[in-house]
């Protein structure tokens, strides 16, 4: 029997009220299944047999990436790469076909060569960048798209020097649309015992007696801006997912073997870890600020979170976006048909005339009071050795990436 109550949030000032139904997963996937299309037994020996006369495309790392989470289930309800009526009501409805929110199109690309020989009806092999076989793709469509319009409505510019819009412009010319199914996991030599699958996630959250569990997207190493606000909603809820970003990132990123040796730090000295789990996040990071924050809310309510932290300019790269874009975008959508809390955090620092963290919402004294460094002095800081003020950084932390940055 589910236990059916009301919660409310407070988003932009305003109340909205939703239900959250407790079953036997405190929060139910993204359209109510949890998407499972690793093919396994019977099926994969008959596949394994016709895989040799099938057609093969060749996918890079974004989409081997969204493949996996495809097949996983992270990006359920999707059952493949999306066919065209998805495609189009995601760009212009920010929802796909069937009503539900979703942000960011989840495509394979093809040049015209490759496409003018694969006929829709027919099943194709996916093969990675070393042309191992990891999946078939039922190909039910083949489009064109138009690639500044995509440029446009996921990232909010046509500039190229936008990492998103960079990646979006090598594409092919052609999509290819339809439902997935994977033979082989991607090969995995890094983070091994932090790769949870969502139905593996879920259940460490059941096992534990989570209900309310609140998820934390990062692509940097962890200061004291982000472990303050992670401790404040964990004041609220049972506990934290901390979910750091692995896959494919910009260049001038921290390299993931840094930063999750940064994680592993500072949890063991100053998390709760019975309160406490962290897994990594295989996605290819898409740089769309406010559109990245819905779809990665959506996807943390997959691996089992009910509740999501924003902080300011979550996924932003550059001037792109307004500070608080990711923040005012939750406006634009019925929360209900989300079905994740978003929590919402203001700019964050330590206040040396308050005596601790704070953030614009509850200190009082200007900036002249406040303990902050630029990204850029930070990196300058790190590259001469130097540990920056422990108002800002954890000392471990920073000792962590002096040694990987200076290797």
């Amino acid at each position: 029997m589910s236990n059916v109550f009301f919660k409310s949030v407070s988003v932009s000032g305003k109340i909205v009220f939703f239900k959250e139904v407790m079953m036997k997963d405190a929060i139910s996937p993204h359209g109510g299944k949890l998407i499972n299309l690793i093919i396994e037994g019977k099926e994969r020996e008959t596949l394994d047999e016709k895989i040799p006369s099938f057609k093969k495309i060749r996918l890079n790392k974004r989409e081997v990436s969204d493949l996996e989470m495809i097949a996983t289930g992270a990006l359920s309800p999707l059952e493949g790469f999306m066919v065209k009526k998805d495609y189009d009501s995601v760009l212009d409805m920010m929802h796909l076909s069937n009503g539900l929110p979703w942000t960011i199109p989840i495509t394979l690309s093809a040049t015209e060569d490759e496409a003018k020989n694969l006929r829709e009806g027919e099943d194709i092999a996916l093969m990675d960048e070393s042309e191992m076989i990891l999946g078939i793709l039922h190909l039910e469509e083949k489009y064109t798209y138009d690639k500044e319009k995509e440029a446009d409505q996921v990232y909010g510019t046509l500039d190229a020097a936008h990492p998103g819009v960079a990646y979006l412009y090598q594409m092919g010319d052609i999509l290819l649309g339809g439902k997935i199914g994977l033979l082989k996991r991607p090969k995995h030599n890094d983070f091994l015992k932090y790769r949870f699958d969502p139905a593996e996630t879920r259940k460490i959250f059941r096992d534990k007696g989570w209900k309310r569990v609140v998820g934390f997207q990062t692509r940097n190493p962890i200061h004291r801006a982000h472990e303050y606000i992670q401790k404040c909603a964990l004041e609220t809820v049972d506990g934290l997912f901390l979910h750091p970003l692995v896959g494919e990132t910009k260049g001038d990123d921290i390299p993931a073997s840094i930063r999750m040796r940064s994680y592993e730090v500072i949890l063991e000295k100053y998390y709760p870890m019975d309160r406490t789990v962290i897994g990594v996040f295989p996605a290819a990071m898409r740089y769309a600020g406010p559109k990245e924050a819905i779809f990665h809310a959506i996807i943390r309510k997959n691996y089992g979170c009910t509740h999501f932290i924003v902080g300011r300019d979550h996924a932003g790269v550059g001037n792109y976006y307004g500070t608080f874009d990711a923040h005012y975008i939750f406006d634009e959508f019925d929360l209900e048909k989300i079905g994740i809390i978003p929590l919402f955090f203001d700019h964050t620092f330590f206040c040396k005339t308050c005596g601790g963290m704070a953030s614009y919402k509850t200190c009082p004294h200007d900036s002249n009071h406040h303990v902050t460094l630029s990204g850029t002095k930070v990196r300058e800081m790190l590259k001469k050795g130097e540990i920056p003020p422990v108002e800002f950084t954890r000392p471990e932390v920073a000792k962590v990436l002096i040694e990987g940055m200076n290797r």
